[in-house]
């Protein structure tokens, strides 16, 4: 089991290790299908990876993946804490062009609407706005988000991709008009992608929120499974223009950092994002119930200051 930790608020408690979604429903993948998407949420419960992250742009078409979801999930939603985002700029479900501005009520109502119809749910534990949304002032966005915070639909509310001054101005929003605050920041982030450290990450901080890992493990790249001439993988097939561009030295003298302190370089890429505030859950994606195991065992990982320190210093 994984530990259990506040995600901006005592009140809402995630896993360590959270389940991203984004491949459920998805052309190409194993999780294709409703059995294959089964199977990995039965791993992620028996594992105690209980936080899962989803939007109503995943799937093909979008929405497919709430959908299998909702499916999966029968009989045991109480089990699970079910995070999803709306609003993404680049699409979302069949018909939400035409919804207007991704941030205001209208689209909101719909939006939060489809997710519980799809996720055959009453309630989501955390609705994040996918994408900002320049055309509609957030203090609109978040009068529209507490009427379901009010109403129950929604128990709290979150953002991903917001600068540090959209975190800050929301924040202040929220205070002056007496609305339910954001709880929660979900940001690129990960050894190979730090540029979040230097201003999203203390604005965070600063206003308490729980800050949200995605692309963890930068594509496989830091889980191991790669080296200059083995690792199958999608990767391989599909972005070979990442591997090209690896620093291998840099990824073999992290290998060496894990071998001295005796973890696997996925345990050790776990346990330094779970080390860094306030960092709440790493989200990793699965397409097999062996995948979900073994980041659940990475999530229990525990480094010494020392180990996580030279580790910074590797990927400065």
């Amino acid at each position: 089991m994984t530990d259990l930790r506040p995600l901006g608020t005592p009140d809402l408690l995630v896993s360590a290790v959270g389940l991203g979604c984004n491949n459920f429903g998805r052309p190409g993948f194993v999780t294709e299908t409703l059995p294959a998407t089964k199977s990995v949420l039965d791993a992620a419960l028996e594992h105690g990876v209980t936080f899962l992250d989803t939007a109503a742009l995943y799937g093909s078409p979008a929405g497919t993946s709430e959908s299998l979801m909702g499916e999966a999930l029968r009989g045991r939603r109480d089990r699970v804490v079910l995070a999803t985002k709306f609003g993404h700029r680049g699409g979302g479900p069949e018909g939400a062009d035409a919804w207007g501005p991704r941030g205001a009520s209208g689209y909101i109502d719909k939006a939060v609407e489809g997710a519980l119809q799809r996720l055959q749910t009453d309630h989501i534990d955390l609705l994040q706005l996918h994408t900002p949304d320049e055309d509609t002032p957030i203090g609109d966005t978040l009068q529209a988000l507490a009427r379901h915070v009010e109403a129950g639909p929604v128990r709290f509310i979150g953002h991903s991709n917001f600068t540090a001054e959209q975190i800050v101005e929301a924040d202040a929003v929220a205070a002056d008009l007496g609305l339910p605050r954001f709880v929660s920041a979900q940001n690129h982030y990960s050894l190979l992608a730090r540029g979040v450290e230097s201003d999203v990450l203390p604005a965070a901080r600063e206003h308490g929120l729980g800050f949200l890992p995605y692309f963890p493990l930068h594509n496989g790249l830091l889980t191991g499974k790669y080296t200059p001439t083995s690792g199958e993988g999608r990767l391989r097939q599909v972005r070979p223009e990442v591997l090209e561009s690896t620093d291998w030295d840099q990824l073999d003298a992290y290998r060496q950092i894990c071998e001295g302190a005796g973890v696997t370089m996925l345990q050790a890429t776990f346990a330094w994002l779970l080390a860094q505030d306030p960092v709440a859950s790493v989200i990793a994606g699965a397409t097999t119930p062996e995948q979900v195991a073994a980041n659940a065992e990475a999530g229990r990982t525990r480094l010494a200051p020392d180990v996580v320190d030279a580790i910074s210093a590797l990927f400065s």
